[in-house]
């Protein structure tokens, strides 16, 4: 059980982080906009933030919204983890803009040039971002033991706490 409530949560997190770090990243990398490296900025400080200094503003939130003692307690604030959006930001920067401004001479709308252009060349570090992630959600222990309390609901690392 407690296997596949790792498998479960890490899957669902890797998959939210795919569908909101890759837009947010590549909107930050790719277009100007008032306030871009104040929240560039804000993104870095957040990453720094070790779990225990977030833990009690996280515990009250969830506990507001009724989410903790669920695996969403723990897959929520896995999604909007800061890191991939500062890996992958890296890699959408390196893209040259001519190529971007080649596509859109050729009739591709920014969804397209995104998809068709972004996507295929920021393949590595949205691979190396979701290899980390996973090894971070694989792994993460503090997370689950302060916001799951019935045994059904831990993870695998769990287990080796109280066995």
């Amino acid at each position: 059980k407690m296997f596949w409530n790792s498998v479960k949560i890490t899957g669902t997190i890797l998959i939210g982080q795919l569908v909101f770090a890759m837009p947010s990243a590549w909107g930050l990398a790719r277009y100007e906009f008032p306030g871009k490296k104040q929240i560039y900025f804000l993104y870095i400080i957040l990453m720094m933030l070790p779990f225990q200094v977030t833990m009690l503003s996280e515990y009250l939130v969830l506990d507001k919204i009724q989410l903790l003692n669920s695996q969403w307690s723990v897959i929520l604030p896995g999604i909007f983890s800061t890191f991939s959006v500062f890996l992958m930001y890296r890699f959408f920067a390196g893209i040259p803009e001519e190529v971007l401004e080649a596509a859109r001479m050729d009739g591709a709308n920014e969804w397209q040039v995104f998809c068709h252009i972004g996507v295929p060349l920021g393949y590595a570090g949205i691979i190396s971002a979701m290899v980390l992630q996973f090894l971070e959600c694989w792994n993460q222990i503090e997370r689950p033991m302060a916001f799951l309390k019935q045994k059904e609901l831990w993870i695998v690392q769990s287990s080796f706490l109280f066995n």
